[in-house]
């Protein structure tokens, strides 16, 4: 079994260091495939050391900040080429617990997507300001209304795919980023007919380094959840 961990990276030399190290503690069969964009910090010349003393840490260099989304989608294709049985993504800040990561594997067994969510057991977020709070549990309250996505955190972005998965779904149509990438996977996925189930999770606020999220991510996801309903029924519509 080979299980990919897919991790994007921009400026975040103080964390890919004992990220690396915590991941491959976790399970033999796991495999680091880190995608950076060009880090103005040195982030991609610390990954190139951890390459060289380390078979089962891989590296795609970007040229520049081309967003989350993309750095998903290069790194799915990568990991299929490497021959990935199931692909991870993960954060690279400690938001996302390695020791999750062997329940990903064996919850996968009977799914098709696993979910690490923050809101199975009432909240589980640990460090967030209120707002931010509250902007992603009403992201997954207003994505089930519009999709009918039957899920508990729609955003999450600590999740787990078999290959068949992302085999299955056209990531060249998939252009969304941020949050909205993360519904627009899920919903390609019940769409296809997968099995969805979710895992519970502790969200933990990034250790260091500064937070990715902004306006046009936000602004992108209300609008994306639209959009994706729309295409369902047009398709409908037209027979397809």
């Amino acid at each position: 079994m080979k299980a990919f961990v897919i991790i994007p990276t921009y400026n975040e030399k103080d964390n890919v260091t004992s990220l690396a190290h915590a991941v491959l503690a976790q399970h033999p069969d796991l495999q680091i495939l880190f995608v950076d964009d060009n880090s103005p910090d040195g982030t991609g010349a610390l990954i190139d050391n951890l390459v060289a003393q380390e078979s089962r840490i891989h590296v795609l260099h970007r040229d520049g900040k081309l967003g989350l989304g993309s750095a998903y989608r290069e790194g799915f294709k990568a990991a299929l080429t490497m021959g990935a049985d199931f692909l991870i993504e993960m954060d690279a800040d400690f938001s996302h617990d390695p020791v999750v990561l062997p329940l990903f594997l064996s919850a996968i067994k009977e799914s098709d997507l696993i979910i690490g969510s923050r809101y199975i057991n009432g909240v589980s977020v640990v460090n967030w300001p209120i707002r931010r709070l509250m902007l992603s549990y009403f992201a997954s309250v207003y994505t089930r209304l519009i999709t009918g996505l039957h899920l508990r955190d729609c955003t999450s972005g600590f999740k787990c795919f078999r290959r068949s998965v992302i085999e299955a779904i056209d990531l060249s149509i998939v252009k969304s980023d941020g949050y909205s990438f993360q519904i627009e996977m899920n919903y390609r996925c019940k769409e296809k007919g997968f099995r969805i189930a979710e895992i519970p999770i502790i969200f933990i606020d990034r250790h260091a380094g500064s937070s990715k999220m902004s306006g046009a991510i936000v602004r992108e996801a209300v609008l994306m959840v639209w959009k994706l309903r729309l295409q369902t029924i047009l398709a409908r519509l037209l027979g397809k």
